[in-house]
């Protein structure tokens, strides 16, 4: 007899989205730790990332709340982890992320450059242990140091590799940050308050505090179960890619998590028993929900398919080779458009739909001002060039405009 799974529409989906990724006025957070516990991890590849989506869904947000969560209290956590991408998680997740990710691409991390070192300079792993050593014990007596203070006290990190050889982007370069990300990955050290201002991404390094070790298979259980709670509902395709785990893996976490199967249309998807998405419709939306999100944002980036939000004809103004967002404009669970900030500190908007009245101009506005006031004069410039970045740094595009 056929498994009769309950259906899930698009709509619903975004639905949930609104809600529980907190883009809308009544759903923001008080506290910036809400907004990680809510997002499970801040993708943290470019440091403004995690400032600024705090701010799209935080109530009174200022960047030094964020900088007191990561550098004072450290309620927050700077990790290497899922898809060996740099992420910011709540301190109690800390422990799982490791166990179930870090654990994996640490070893890999330092695979390579013991490779690099035997190969370029003839090093042993006992010679990558003994400067480990060194760091360590330089930043014990430091206290917190940026790359060129711990290599002036550590000079055998000044020895230099070739990193791509034969490559048009080949590039020499010291051994520190290589060895600095080792260090970070395996928890040893980590990545404390940056130089210049908080959206910089050089930062200062110190030792960091150890965190209780769990099974591996425990931690993949309970991060799935995180990922299902905030993203559900999910499919097996997206489970494998957010998280960077193989297969066999993903399928074990996921039955470990009692997950239910829905129904998406297109595909067979997964959410936890008792999801909110299972129950009676939550009713006819009245709030429009706009916010204006930034590169790599957490919500973008959470599914491998994203047709139910994002129209496939779009794709290409917003992501690079690489498969990175830019910075998107959002409207009632779907992205609608992108931003910028250009050089005179105005927020610029192209929108990729027709579909626009004067309710979303006025919308986009408030957001576009609300951002303006959390970045306080400060300029950001995303790392990601699309189609869409490059005509918004444009002088001639003015401030919110809509495009059709």
């Amino acid at each position: 007899m056929a498994t009769i799974r309950p259906k899930i529409s698009d709509q619903q989906r975004r639905a949930m989205l609104v809600r529980r990724h907190l883009l809308t006025p009544a759903t923001h957070a008080t506290a910036v730790e809400q907004v990680a516990e809510a997002l499970v991890a801040l993708h943290a590849t470019e440091p403004a990332t995690v400032f600024l989506s705090v701010a799209a869904r935080m109530t009174g947000a200022t960047p030094q709340m964020v900088e007191r969560a990561l550098y004072e209290d450290r309620s927050l956590v700077r990790m290497l982890c899922m898809r060996r991408t740099v992420f910011v998680v709540p301190k109690d997740l800390a422990p799982v992320v490791e166990a179930s990710t870090a654990r994996t691409v640490a070893a890999r991390e330092r695979r390579a450059l013991a490779g690099l070192l035997a190969d370029q300079l003839g090093h042993d792993t006992a010679w990558l242990a003994s400067v480990e050593n060194e760091v360590t014990a330089a930043l014990a007596g430091l206290g917190e140091a940026d790359a060129t203070r711990i290599t002036d006290a550590v000079p055998r990190l000044k020895e230099r590799i070739t990193l791509s050889p034969g490559k048009p982007y080949e590039s020499r370069v010291r051994i520190s940050n290589k060895v600095l990300t080792v260090l970070a990955a395996e928890g040893r050290i980590r990545r404390g308050r940056p130089r210049g201002t908080w959206a910089s991404a050089t930062f200062r390094w110190t030792l960091t505090e150890p965190h209780p070790q769990l099974p591996a298979e425990q931690a993949r259980v309970e991060l799935a179960t995180r990922y299902l709670a905030a993203f559900g509902p999910v499919t097996l395709d997206d489970i494998t890619w957010w998280t960077g785990w193989n297969l066999t893996a993903t399928r074990t976490a996921l039955a470990g998590t009692g997950a239910v199967e829905v129904d998406l249309g297109h595909a067979v998807g997964y959410v936890l028993p008792g999801d909110p998405v299972l129950g009676p419709s939550q009713g006819t939306r009245t709030e429009r929900a706009v916010s204006l999100l930034p590169t790599l944002d957490p919500t973008a980036m959470g599914w491998r398919d994203r047709d139910w939000y994002l129209d496939a004809a779009h794709a290409a103004e917003l992501f690079d080779r690489n498969g990175n967002i830019c910075p998107t404009v959002w409207c009632n669970g779907r992205i609608i458009g992108g931003w910028r900030q250009r050089a005179d500190g105005q927020i610029v908007t192209e929108l990729l739909t027709a579909d626009t009245d004067r309710g979303l101009r006025a919308a986009i506005a408030v957001e576009a001002e609300r951002l303006t006031a959390f970045l306080g004069g400060l300029r950001i410039s995303p790392h990601v060039r699309t189609p869409l970045m490059g005509r918004l740094s444009q002088d001639r595009v003015s401030p919110t405009s809509l495009q059709g």
